[in-house]
């Protein structure tokens, strides 16, 4: 099949190969049904991006991409690299402007029975305590720049360290909360500024809280390791590392541009822009992007722990029956240093995971103990109209695709296109009909956001899960959704 002038073949019902060709160093490698071939690559650029990732030097293996690809900086989203750690590089175009954006997931000893008529004033409860959109603050007091630093090294720590949360929700999440050697001497002043207020800040665009009901359970066994139920009221939480983690990239974007022409790469996108890991350059990005990292981890954290604090103050019950506890936390907007087979050899790798979310397998040391024996807790997000989902990581993701999966729907429609389209509908009465609550700061994020610009992430999951790469346990549907 050739799409925009790519040959692309078909290896198996959801798996398509692009061969090496030109200076291609490695092959392209796309996880899609046919169908979602035919839908979603047509008419986008992202196809022509794998292509391009291709061509990183020290690349391992394939430039791979997820079911949820679509156009992006550089990387497209749901890319993924892994480059050789002594002679690859670092890419924030393979990292993002919203560096750690990640998916939180909280449970509640609650059913759907018990809320079901309280929703709309659980939605406004949390809408109140929960800053969201562009320049939002005040969730928590404004900090000195001093208090940021001790963040950008820290993560989550400082949280739990501030009375938000307790230590077990360290251990629940990606990294414990922290990556080391974040060093904040990487870090511009202008991006300290930019975080002052936003610990505890939801941001805009796809970013969102939501009160779910577990609507399905597809594997008992698993759900009961992660403590969900049917008709179980969850809270998701999505974003990431706010102005500060975007101030970082575009930083890094305009030192990495400039520095490599001494690097002299043959890149086929200047979006790509990149330098070796062992360079001053790279391992500054590497350092500061860490920083971003471990303030989204703080980001989520305090955003969690206000809306346990919304609720239970609405619903006026105690901690015992509220039953809310941290699932886990993943990131899908980042680079890690880690080991990996490649051609039967371990080798160290820094794996670029952009719009991908890891998934690893049982037994690996990296998870919490709590799943060792199941697997990771794999969260993929889909619209605000329709569901998410809750997957677990599996061997055969080490094996194919450096532990990664999707990380949600992906989009359809750009936001332009999404508010073009949206003209003429009473989008809340549309979710209200779908028995969705939904509290925004405009008209014009629920536009763009609008379920019709994703894809159905049902399909995007089925490709992972027949792929074998992470597998189905359980299906969330929105009940109340915030929006920036």
């Amino acid at each position: 099949m050739n799409i925009n002038g790519i040959e692309i073949n078909k290896m198996t019902d959801t798996v398509w190969e692009i061969p090496k060709h030109g200076s291609m160093k490695v092959p392209g490698k796309i996880y899609l049904s046919e169908k979602m071939v035919k839908n979603s690559l047509t008419n986008d650029e992202a196809i022509k991006q794998v292509v391009n990732v291709a061509h990183l030097p020290g690349i391992q293996k394939f430039s791979l991409a997820m079911p949820d690809i679509h156009w992006g900086y550089g990387f497209p989203i749901g890319g993924v690299a892994a480059t050789d750690f002594n002679d690859g590089v670092i890419s924030p175009g393979g990292v993002g402007y919203d560096i750690n954006c990640g998916v939180r997931l909280a449970r509640t000893s609650l059913e759907y029975n018990y809320i079901k008529d309280k929703i709309q004033n659980l939605t406004n409860s949390v809408f109140r305590n929960i800053p969201t959109g562009v320049g939002s603050s005040g969730a928590i007091k404004k900090l000195s720049p001093k208090e940021i630093k001790k963040i950008l090294i820290t993560g989550s720590g400082w949280a739990i360290e501030n009375g938000f949360g307790t230590s077990e929700d360290l251990t629940l999440t990606e990294e414990c909360g922290k990556l080391a050697d974040a060093e904040p001497e990487f870090v511009s002043e202008r991006a300290i500024e930019r975080g002052l207020d936003q610990a505890g800040t939801l941001g805009s665009g796809n970013h969102f809280l939501e009160i779910d009901v577990v609507e399905e359970v597809y594997d008992e066994v698993i759900a009961d390791v992660f403590e969900l139920f049917k008709n179980q009221i969850v809270i998701q939480i999505h974003t990431g590392s706010r102005g500060l983690g975007y101030q970082i990239c575009d930083d890094y974007l305009k030192i990495l541009l400039e520095a490599e022409k001494k690097f002299d790469f043959k890149l086929p996108d200047k979006q790509l822009a990149c330098a070796p890991l062992n360079s001053k350059e790279g391992k500054a990005y590497l350092s500061a992007m860490k920083c971003a990292a471990n303030f989204a981890w703080n980001n989520r954290q305090i955003i969690m722990h206000l809306t346990k604090n919304s609720l239970q103050n609405e619903l006026k019950i105690s901690d015992t029956e509220l039953g809310f506890k941290l699932v886990y936390d993943v990131s899908h907007n980042i680079a890690k240093i880690e080991e990996h087979k490649i051609d039967g050899i371990l080798k160290k790798v820094c794996v670029h995971r952009k719009g991908a979310t890891r998934a690893f397998p049982p037994n690996s040391k990296f998870i919490p103990e709590k799943y060792r024996n199941v697997g990771q807790p794999v969260l993929i997000p889909g619209d605000m109209g329709r569901y998410s989902y809750v997957a677990v990581g599996t061997e055969r993701a080490m094996d194919e695709t450096f532990g990664s999966s999707c990380h949600g729907a992906g989009r359809l429609q750009s936001r332009t296109q999404a508010l073009k389209s949206s003209k003429g509908k009473d989008l809340f009465a549309e979710l209200r009909k779908n028995g969705i609550v939904i509290q925004a700061k405009g008209m014009k994020t629920i536009a763009e956001e609008m379920p019709n610009a994703y894809k159905d992430v049902s399909d995007v999951v089925d490709t992972m899960h027949f792929s074998g790469i992470s597998k189905k346990v359980a299906k969330l549907r929105p009940l109340g959704v915030i929006k920036g």
